[in-house]
């Protein structure tokens, strides 16, 4: 009997210590969109902590400061709870090839990940068991200093654009805003300039927030920037271009404004966010007719070469909203954007 509970033992210690390498070569070296159980399971727990008290918080404000530590924390308790794992996992082969007790199992375990070498292996088989473990305890250590410069590079190019928004959007960004400032400044014509920037900037987020999944939760350093605020007005600025100013069509517009949802969607892919797929141009959408001829207005009042068919100009922008509207409003929910016009402005708010 304790012949076979020692081959059961080794055998789940070396599935426990396969799948948290796993894990680490997910969420660390694949270049793709890949979930793990393991990281899943971490981020929930800090996130469930978190929200204790963030129950007490009565403002946005105390919100947002509670909520810059979450993805940093969970970030870092990454890599305790790998070693545990692992840790846990060679514990379990070390008393399956027979070693007398759990306990003098286990100081040989944390001795060899931690390099301690305070326990010393008592045969060859063991001394093998005894480097790989160490090989492992160095090579997580590793991975995650060599992680942390490539995620922070892709946060600052995301932050550059989104501080540089404000310039031409104000603060929060507003879709109407950005036309009237672009118009004031530049004019009309060098939107093209910006909608290319933008389509690059869109291309990068879908690439960096997937294969950096936790990037999503990082938060801007200014508390009312945030990337997915800024996402949404920059779109509603290409949708209202196209649909309802009387200028010469802009391709680049439509490029970007199709970088921009399929970027939200792959992320929202990844979080499993549910959406439609394959919207219908006469889909409901969060932004009311109402509210667009307000924004008409607003344009047209400030000179902007507005298109006399309304009726026409909503349908247009109704039909690229659709694309999309769910994603970008969900978004806004799970990383608690602050509220901007037409995006943050229009989903729940966590008690």
């Amino acid at each position: 009997m304790i012949i076979l509970l020692r081959v059961i033992a080794f055998a789940l210690g070396a599935l426990l210590v396969f799948f948290t390498l796993l894990s680490a070569v997910r969420t660390l070296v694949t270049p793709r969109a890949i979930s793990d159980r393991i990281t899943d399971i971490t981020f929930g727990l800090i996130r469930a902590i978190l929200n204790i008290p963030l129950r007490l918080a009565t403002t946005y404000q105390s919100r947002d400061q509670i909520l810059t530590y979450y993805a940093p924390i969970a970030l870092l308790a990454l890599l305790p709870v790998w070693l545990l794992l692992v840790t846990l996992g060679y514990m379990a082969i070390f008393w399956g090839l027979g070693i007398d007790s759990w306990y003098e199992a286990f100081l040989l375990s944390g001795s060899s990940l931690l390099t301690l070498g305070f326990a010393r292996a008592e045969n060859l088989i063991q001394l093998g068991l005894v480097y790989s473990e160490a090989t492992i305890g160095l090579l997580l250590i590793a991975l995650l200093i060599a992680y942390l410069p490539t995620m922070y590079a892709a946060f600052q190019r995301r932050e550059s654009a989104v501080t540089l928004l404000e310039v031409r959007a104000g603060n929060p960004p507003s879709a109407v805003e950005m036309l009237l400032r672009f118009n004031r400044i530049h004019g009309l014509s060098r939107l093209n300039e910006t909608w290319k920037t933008w389509e690059e900037w869109f291309v990068d987020l879908q690439e960096s927030h997937t294969s950096l999944a936790m990037l999503v939760f990082f938060r801007s350093p200014q508390p009312s920037h945030s990337w997915i605020t800024a996402a949404g007005a920059v779109l509603d600025a290409a949708a209202l271009t196209l649909s309802s100013l009387d200028i010469p069509h802009d391709f680049q517009a439509d490029l970007c404004l199709r970088a921009g949802y399929l970027a939200l969607r792959n992320i929202a892919d990844f979080f499993k966010v549910a959406y439609n797929p394959n919207p219908s141009a006469g889909d409901p959408i969060s932004i009311a007719r109402e509210e667009f001829d307000a924004a008409l207005d607003q344009l047209a009042s400030q000179d902007l070469p507005v298109k006399f068919n309304r009726d026409q100009a909503w349908r247009d922008y109704a039909g690229w909203r659709v694309n999309y509207d769910q994603v970008l409003l969900a978004l806004a929910e799970l990383t608690e954007a602050p509220e901007a016009p037409w995006s943050s402005d229009r989903v729940s708010k966590a008690n």
